[in-house]
């Protein structure tokens, strides 16, 4: 098998052409300078020991150059041998609320873009641990299984909106118990992050933390919002604010944060509860934490181990150089001395 490590230095290949139209150019123009200042037929009398040949020659010594150490800085490589590696790691479940008080907007830009933007950051520093996405708001849907393909994750986290769970509500037993469910049963540290207002729960949340506990899963809370409420915006297609939500009496509706609720899971599930704000990652720093577990293999993957080949596009390229340097522009005697016995210009 063969591949390059860094595919876009290949773009550098570009210059090249655009290199040669350039000296053309160039020669082009020189040749017009020469001409303009003396006949042609007096160039060489001008400039004797030049050689047009050599110059050529050097020119093509230096792109060929180029080219083999552009090749070389993408590190072209060849696949020796497929082995098996060890995956190991930690699996977290994600339990993200997407009911409409998460639009409030205490937390900026709003509750929900907030913790998306979070979760998003801590998909990027994943490196062998399993994530896993759960979506929830009066009913709980897994939006992505446990994975280690983070492209993916990222881009199913991206759809998430209001509109992903059309009943509204606040089931945070269903979303715990849907995690404690899709988790595998291999040995490996798990825990539940919960990210929400905590707002009009719903469910049993009592037994499915004690369900959860019982196998060996720890969870984590993280309150988005103001205890004292704030107003739910409710915007047009275009973005624009058309108001905030009421109740069926007209009174502006007030979204609060339960942060009572959720203390009290994470005190039962073994884990901390952090109040979100504007400044601190809060999901990072639970992630910090769970990485300090002892990770568990959860199963093997085929890999091809590569070896570079770099060098063999290298030692040419210096060759090439070096021989370029001490090549010269002048015209060689010998040469020369042919030329003229031949009645031939070089």
């Amino acid at each position: 098998m063969f591949r390059f490590e860094n595919p876009e230095y290949l773009n550098l290949l570009w210059l090249i052409p655009l290199g040669i139209i350039l000296l053309i150019w160039l020669n082009k123009q020189k040749k017009k300078a020469l001409n303009t200042f003396a006949d042609e037929n007096l160039h060489s009398s001008i400039i004797p020991n030049h050689s047009n040949a050599k110059t050529k020659i050097k020119t093509v010594l230096i792109l060929i150059a180029l080219s083999l150490l552009i090749l070389a800085a993408a590190n072209p490589q060849v696949g020796t041998k497929l082995q098996e590696v060890k995956q190991t790691g930690i699996d977290v479940f994600i339990c993200l609320d997407v009911s409409l008080s998460m639009s409030a907007e205490d937390i900026k830009p709003n509750r929900l873009d907030k913790a998306k933007y979070q979760i998003s950051n801590l998909i990027q520093k994943l490196r062998g641990d399993r994530i896993g996405l759960i979506i929830f708001a009066g009913q709980a849907y897994i939006q992505f299984p446990l994975t280690t393909d983070y492209s993916a994750a990222n881009l199913f986290l991206n759809a998430v909106d209001f509109s992903s769970v059309p009943q509204q509500g606040t089931a945070i037993a269903s979303a715990i118990n849907m995690a404690t469910q899709s988790f595998d049963t291999a040995s490996t540290q798990k825990a539940i992050i919960i990210i929400t207002d905590g707002e009009d729960h719903e469910g049993d949340i009592e037994s499915a933390v004690e369900n959860a506990v019982e196998k060996g899963i720890k969870i984590y809370t993280i309150g988005l919002g103001s205890p004292e409420g704030v107003p739910i915006p409710i915007y047009d297609e275009r973005g624009n604010l058309r108001g905030f939500k009421t109740d069926n009496s007209g009174n502006t509706v007030l979204t609060k944060l339960n942060e009572q609720i959720l203390k009290e899971i994470a005190s039962k599930g073994d884990g901390v509860y952090y109040r979100g704000n504007n400044y601190e990652d809060y999901l990072d720093k639970i992630y910090s934490d769970l990485s300090q577990l002892e990770k568990s293999e959860y199963g093997t993957k085929k890999v091809t181990d590569y070896e570079s080949r770099y060098y063999y596009l290298v030692i040419p390229a210096v060759i090439l150089l070096l021989l370029e340097f001490f090549i010269s522009e002048r015209k060689s005697p010998f040469f020369v001395r042919l030329n003229k016995k031949l009645g031939l210009e070089e």
